[in-house]
């Protein structure tokens, strides 16, 4: 899956155990401008670093996977968790954020017409 939005927040990585780390960030998703979405990714072990190039307020397209968990606690209630774990961010180019350039109907008649002439075997 993927999904593009502003950077809103970086968190530091977080040593969850001596084997396992994690890194949380935050991406600003407005789909509808006037209601935007707020997503938090997971980074997981060597993937923490992934996001260290980038600033918070940088457009960006993030690839993830979406996870799901079962959890029974002591009591005997069962918990199901949800995640989304970022496993490549890209910036987003700039070709994709400009508008193409639009060619008069007069430019393109004089291009054409120049091709013609050039291709004329007298």
């Amino acid at each position: 899956m993927k999904i593009t939005g502003k950077i809103l927040e970086v968190k530091d990585t977080h040593q969850v155990s001596d084997t396992f780390k994690k890194r949380m960030f935050t991406l600003e998703y407005a789909d509808n401008p006037q209601y935007p979405e707020y997503i938090t990714f997971e980074l997981i072990q060597d993937r923490c670093e992934l996001i260290d190039g980038f600033q918070v307020g940088q457009e960006i397209e993030v690839s993830f996977n979406l996870k799901g968990r079962k959890w029974v606690n002591p009591e005997g209630e069962t918990k199901y968790f949800n995640s989304l774990q970022a496993w490549r961010i890209e910036t987003l180019a700039k070709e994709q954020s400009q508008a193409p350039e639009q060619v008069s109907a007069t430019q393109q008649a004089t291009t054409d017409a120049a091709i013609v002439e050039d291709e004329l075997p007298f």
